[in-house]
């Protein structure tokens, strides 16, 4: 019989490995505004799973869609201006 210590063994040995650097971090951190949007848009979807869209429903998934589009929009507006020198288009 293999015991799952030996594995446990190797896989902790890599634990320090696992976390994120800060470089990913204030990756998330930068895009954190568009994956919130993303949740609200996911989450006016699945109010609408179970039953028939009312006028109320479509309604609160076309702002949802705006807002997230608008957040990927003001993220791209941002990393274009970080990556361009003096930016420039």
């Amino acid at each position: 019989m293999n015991h799952i210590v030996t594995v446990q063994e190797a896989v902790t040995a890599f634990a320090d490995f696992i976390e994120p650097t800060n470089a990913e971090l204030d990756a998330i951190e930068l895009e954190m505004p568009v994956i919130l949007a993303d949740v609200d848009l996911l989450d006016a979807h699945i109010i609408t799973l179970d039953r028939t869209p009312t006028e109320l429903d479509a309604r609160r998934i076309r702002r949802a869609r705006r807002r997230a589009l608008a957040a990927r929009v003001a993220l791209l507006n941002r990393t274009a201006d970080a990556t361009l020198p003096g930016g420039a288009a």
